[in-house]
Formats: C-alpha cells, sequence, structure tokens
C-alpha cells in the first residue's frame, strides 16, 4: 500500500495490487461482521485497476445507464472503428460514432471530452476533491463517473461511489435496510469504512452479484 509520494499533496492510501485490496478487506471484516459475512460468500475481490487517461474516462461515459453487456458491445465497436483516443473522436463524424452504439448525448460527451485537454498525470498528484471538480467540469461526466475513475483508474482506497444503485442494493440486502438508502444516507453509512470505502464498494458489489446472479458493473 503507498500513500502521497514526497513532495505531493495528501491523496491518502493507493491501491497498488491484489495485496491492498485483500488488507482492505481484512480490515473491514475485522470492524464490520457484514463485511466478514459477505466475503465468505464472495471470495476473494477482484482487483479492478485500469489505466488512467482519455479511454477511461470515455469507457465509463460509455457505461452510464446501459447494461453491462450494452456497454461491452459498444466498447468493442468503438475499439474496432479505432474510436477510443481523443483525436479521432474529436474527428469521427456524429454518424461513425452513433454507428457503435453512442446515443446522442453520449456522442456530445464523448466530444465534449475529447475537446477538454484534461492533464491526466497532473491528476494522479491532486486529491479526490479537486479531481471530482476537474472532471464535472467536463458534459456528461457527473460526480458517480469521476468517483468511479478516482477508484479504479487512480487507485484511491478511500473513495466510495454512493450513487451508484448496485452499492445502494447491495447495502439494503447486506444491512437489512427496509428500502435502498439514498445516496446521501449511503455516503454518511461509509464513512465508518474509512479509509478503505473503495474496498468496501467492492465488497458491496460482489455481495450485489453473488445475492441477484448479475454480471455487475464493467
Amino acid at each position: 500500500m503507498e500513500t502521497a509520494g514526497q513532495g505531493s499533496r495528501d491523496i491518502g492510501r493507493i491501491i497498488r495490487g491484489d495485496a491492498c485490496v485483500a488488507e482492505g478487506a481484512a480490515w473491514l471484516a475485522d470492524r464490520e461482521p457484514r463485511f466478514a459475512f459477505a466475503l465468505e460468500g464472495t471470495g476473494p475481490l477482484p482487483l479492478r485497476l485500469r489505466k488512467d487517461g482519455f479511454e477511461a474516462l470515455l469507457s465509463a461515459i460509455v457505461s452510464q445507464q446501459v447494461s453491462t453487456a450494452s456497454a461491452d458491445a459498444i466498447w468493442n465497436r468503438l475499439r474496432a472503428a479505432r474510436l477510443t483516443g481523443p483525436r479521432k473522436v474529436f474527428k469521427a463524424t456524429d454518424e461513425e460514432l452513433r454507428a457503435c452504439g453512442l446515443s446522442r448525448p453520449k456522442v456530445r460527451y464523448a466530444r465534449a471530452l475529447a475537446e477538454a485537454r484534461i492533464d491526466y498525470t497532473a491528476l494522479r498528484d491532486l486529491p479526490e476533491a479537486e479531481v471530482t471538480a476537474i472532471l464535472t467540469e467536463v458534459p456528461g461526466i457527473g460526480l458517480w463517473t469521476a468517483e468511479i475513475y478516482a477508484m479504479f483508474s487512480l487507485g484511491r482506497a478511500d473513495t466510495f461511489a454512493p450513487g451508484d444503485l448496485a452499492l445502494q442494493e447491495s447495502a439494503k440486502l447486506l444491512f437489512g435496510l427496509g428500502a435502498r438508502p439514498s445516496e446521501k444516507a449511503l455516503r454518511k453509512m461509509a464513512e465508518a469504512w474509512s479509509p478503505w470505502r473503495s474496498v468496501a464498494a467492492r465488497i458491496l458489489w460482489a455481495h450485489y452479484r453473488v445475492a441477484t446472479h448479475r454480471t455487475g458493473i464493467r
């Protein structure tokens, strides 16, 4: 497990490999019996780390409000058409992007991301609040997308995405709640899981897959 390097700003712990996830899972299971119960059913948690940069955010935009299978199909068509880089997206016609499965709004979002000229390398050393502020300035990137990027592309160990419906539903199931918690309520609930909220999210997603027999997020 790593923290911010010398001279960089406080970005907290960084997940680099499976050992980090296992450490976080053990910490959470020791403090919350329901996480220990969930882990008995899920087994080892997936690492889910991805490269950072334009492609990661474009992939997150593709995944918004569609099933995992649909997102995979659209992404595979974009890759086959070599439309996953900022220059290619910027030069592509609307018809070419829509032929890959992007809706009209997502075509606009993809172009906005290509035009944003984000310094992805600089994001690695910024606190999560600043990462979120920069990313959410781009049309089509909301808080959920920014938090997912921080979690899986930047490896932030203490990031959580309480607006995620699967996390909300899994929390309801695992903690025996009467109703699915709101984003605000789940964010408050997750405070007790710091500094491993990203691993808590992995547990909840894994538990959701086991409980509902669904594929889960991309």
